[in-house]
């Protein structure tokens, strides 16, 4: 077996259950915040509501896209991060009882 399989396997699961999560309680969110950011940017530069001009409303577009692949970031990274995790130490858990088991087989044999 090659070593940090069951670390690549838990990266996988933890990114499909971050893929499932996102779509379901993170897209929305992100891009909510990325337009209620772009709002302030777009009101601190042109003051009030937001005009007929092209640039404002490329400002926003651009802020909503950014908070949604923020939120991506967040959600896919993080449950994926954490599968690496558990993954890479359920492998160590295994190395190491198999170490144990090859010098108490050692010990035992003498």
């Amino acid at each position: 077996m090659k070593t940090n399989e069951t670390a690549k396997k838990g990266l996988y699961v933890g990114v499909g259950v971050g893929m499932v999560l996102f779509v379901l309680a993170g897209l929305l969110p992100g891009s909510l915040l990325g337009g209620v950011v772009g709002l302030k940017i777009v009101g601190a530069m042109y003051g009030g509501p937001m005009t007929t001009a092209i640039l404002p409303k490329i400002i926003l577009a651009v802020s909503m896209i950014l908070g949604v692949m923020l939120s991506a970031v967040v959600y896919i990274l993080g449950p994926g991060m954490i599968g690496w995790s558990v993954g890479y130490m359920l492998e160590a858990a295994k190395k190491r009882a198999e170490v144990g088991d090859a010098a108490l087989s050692r010990a035992s044999s003498k």
